[in-house]
């Protein structure tokens, strides 16, 4: 089975509390298999004990891209987490780890 990481790249950033991943296909034939994989629960469990809040999923099919934002998900934000960085950059790995 591949994983994320092998049909796509992410991008990820955080604004205060909340985190948006990226995922976008290296080509587009690999959009509907992530779109149909890739789902908010499944990120629910990806991210659980990471994203307290709601998670979002917004489609962009004609870039073979999917955008998750998680609220909740930094620790209070940047200025306010005295965690070294569990902020936003390092939070795509997991996505790209996980199956298709």
């Amino acid at each position: 089975m591949k994983r994320v990481g092998d049909i796509a790249f992410a991008r990820a950033g955080d604004k205060g509390d909340t985190s948006s991943i990226a995922v976008t296909c290296f080509d587009k034939a690999s959009y509907l298999p992530l779109a149909e994989s890739l789902t908010v629960e499944r990120m629910r469990v990806a991210y659980d004990g990471i994203a307290h809040g709601p998670i979002t999923r917004h489609e962009i099919p004609g870039h073979a891209t999917l955008i998750f934002v998680m609220e909740q998900a930094l620790g209070g934000g940047v200025s306010r987490s005295l965690c070294y960085d569990p902020h936003g950059k390092s939070l795509s790995s997991i996505v790209l780890a996980l199956e298709v």
